[in-house]
């Protein structure tokens, strides 16, 4: 019989030798992730980012495209900062992701208090860029053009009531926008998404919106509102009959970003994993079409390529906020006569 010095030595011979292949592994495995991944929207239901993400996920899980399930959250107190906070909170999570508004520029900046470093986020992919319509409901007859606008605006003073979603966010910079530079005195009232913006709408709870196209295409299709003007360079190919904000001699446009971000310290095999999947959707039939049916422009942005975009709309609205606080000291910039 063998003793059991020699059998022993034998053992530890075999498992010496499986044991770096074993250990190696898991390092030269591409990450997977091994449990439902949190997917938070800094915004209530039913707007343009809540809706996006539901589309996201839905094409996924037809085209079964990871084994685990998302876990869609919406997070829209503090303008979508309770949702940055939590996704800074879960530093070091690889399934932890989230979908911008552009509250994502300017809440920290309205609440420096919340301590929210965007620069910090993992970049993993910008999928469209979403744009804005200024809506009225459609009992206003009065109101077809920019001009008929002001003058109702004008006639109504602070009574006149635009919802957006969130305080200090692309709708109240929008709103904002208005009141400096055709002299108005619009009552900007925050609400937690652009679904109950859109509502409010329907039911003359308020004057008008500037929701993006996805909020307001149901009731726009049963005509219960109506878009006045773009607020683009050029026409949108689904509302070909509205004019944009620069034929009628206002020269602004502006962008919503729609892009998938990542908690902070996300390691390298998880941003990779993302990058993929979402570079995937995006060049997905199921993805360019709905692009094309909500008006959804921009072209594929991520890693450093993000980054670099988030530092210029940064500080983009940064001077867009200074430009509108300088122009309401001023006083209304368009005559009143």
């Amino acid at each position: 019989m063998m003793c059991t010095r020699a059998i022993t030595a034998i053992l530890l011979v075999a498992i010496s030798s499986v044991l770096p292949l074993w250990l190696a592994a898991p390092a030269n495995a591409a990450w997977q992730p091994s449990k439902p991944i949190t997917f938070i929207v800094m915004a209530g239901k039913g707007g343009g980012a809540d809706k996006a993400v539901r589309f996201l996920v839905k094409t996924m899980t037809a085209r079964n495209l990871l084994g685990v399930p998302f876990e869609i959250i919406n997070i829209p107190g503090n303008s979508g900062g309770d949702a940055l906070a939590e996704l800074q909170r879960r530093q070091g999570d690889d399934h932890a992701i989230l979908f911008t508004l552009n509250s994502f520029y300017t809440t920290p900046m309205k609440k420096p208090e919340l301590k929210i470093d965007i620069s910090k986020f993992t970049p993993i992919a910008r999928l469209a860029q979403d744009v804005f319509l200024l809506w009225v409901n459609s009992d206003r007859k009065d109101i077809n053009t920019i001009d008929d606008f002001v003058k109702a605006a004008r006639e109504k003073g602070s009574d006149w009531v635009m919802s957006g979603t969130g305080s200090g966010s692309e709708d109240n910079l929008l709103t904002d926008f208005f009141n400096s530079m055709y002299g108005l005195n619009i009552t900007y009232r925050p609400l937690k998404g652009g679904g109950a913006v859109a509502k409010e709408l329907v039911a003359n709870k308020c004057d008008s919106t500037v929701n993006n196209p996805s909020e307001q295409a149901k009731y726009y299709a049963e005509g219960l509102t109506k878009p006045i003007v773009a607020i683009t360079p050029a026409r949108l190919e689904q509302y070909r009959r509205i004019p944009t904000l620069n034929e009628t001699g206002m020269s602004f446009h502006y962008y919503m970003q729609r892009s998938v971000v990542g908690a902070p310290a996300m390691s390298n095999g998880a941003r990779a994993y993302y990058g993929d999947l979402f570079k995937n959707l995006f060049n997905s039939a199921e993805w360019q079409g709905y692009r094309k049916k909500n008006s959804l422009g921009g072209k594929l942005l991520t890693g450093d390529n993000l980054k670099k975009y988030w530092r210029k709309q940064q500080e983009k609205h940064r001077r867009w906020r200074m430009t509108i606080e300088v122009l309401q000291s001023l006083g209304p910039t368009i005559s009143q006569n």
